[in-house]
């Protein structure tokens, strides 16, 4: 046997044979180009190559949003589960099992409190990692606690958006989440408190009809898509060709309906400057006299 069979083959077979872990690449879904999974992470999920921004998962946003990564995570209350008894593919309290074993969150938003830029603030971020972010009885109910922390704490309340609409295993009980979320923005303009939605991709149906379009200010990641119904839905519709890009978030900048387009990594920056330029005197606290 010469030394090819014995010393290098045996190394390529050990070469061949060494395992590469799954989530060591990510390919962008915009430009398809392959980015090592912890310089996607380094960079808020943003594709270095196209500037694509991909989904984030709540604790990502959260550590992202607040100072320091710092943050308290607040206890939501609890709804009746399949008050329906509503049945697809699978029973929908086991789809909220197994939703739940996978994304590791109890519903589809989660509430915290904290500091941006120095200011106290809560901030609410819609979890698209469960049952595509759809609006049921219990975000309904997260949305209301988010903006009485805010109200009890005299804090603004941010809230990131990113819904597939209304969740229709609950049926007319998600539909008046839309009403319900819509009293919770009336509490905090009663009180005074500012209140600001940044709209992620995607932001749909329900949501975009609710809550996701009364903020005091709307911002907007690129790109993002933002609207009530699909463009295919409308087109059949109104039976004519809409405008390339009409539901994208620069479109919708340039049409007034948003306030702007801010980069994922300007976010931080921006909302605690918002704040602060909003000079509200419970914002941050002042010591005596």
């Amino acid at each position: 046997m010469s030394w090819l069979t014995e010393y290098v083959r045996p190394k390529i077979r050990g070469l061949l044979k060494r395992e590469v872990p799954d989530n060591l690449w990510t390919n962008c879904e915009s430009c398809e180009q392959m980015i090592l999974t912890k310089d996607l992470h380094k960079a808020m999920n943003v594709c270095p190559h196209c500037g694509y921004h991909m989904r984030a998962t709540v604790p990502e946003r959260l550590e992202w949003t607040f100072d320091n990564g710092e943050y308290t995570r607040i206890e939501l209350p609890r709804v009746p589960v399949d008050p329906l008894s509503f049945r697809d593919r699978k029973r929908y309290t086991d789809r909220l099992k197994d939703e739940r074993a996978k994304s590791q969150l109890d519903e589809s938003m989660a509430v915290a409190h904290g500091r941006i830029g120095g200011h106290n603030a809560v901030v609410a971020v819609m979890a698209f990692e469960f049952i595509a972010g759809t609006m049921g009885a219990a975000l309904g109910e997260a949305f209301l606690a988010a903006a009485r922390l805010a109200i009890l704490q005299q804090s603004p309340l941010i809230v990131f958006t990113a819904s597939g609409g209304a969740r229709m295993q609950e049926g007319m009980i998600s539909l008046m989440q839309m009403p319900r979320t819509t009293v919770g923005v009336q509490m905090l303009k009663e009180a005074g408190l500012p209140y600001f939605v940044v709209l992620t991709n995607p932001t749909t149906g329900g949501v975009s009809a609710s809550f996701a379009m009364l903020g005091d200010v709307q911002i907007a990641e690129p790109n993002a898509l933002i609207g009530f119904a699909g463009q295919r839905v409308i087109e059949d519709t109104v039976r004519e060709k809409l405008p390339e890009g009409f539901q994208r978030a620069e479109y919708l900048l340039e049409h007034g309906m948003l306030d702007m387009v801010v980069k994922r990594g300007d976010l931080p920056v921006t909302l605690g400057q918002l704040i602060g330029q909003l000079n509200y005197r419970h914002i941050t606290a002042r010591p005596a006299a």
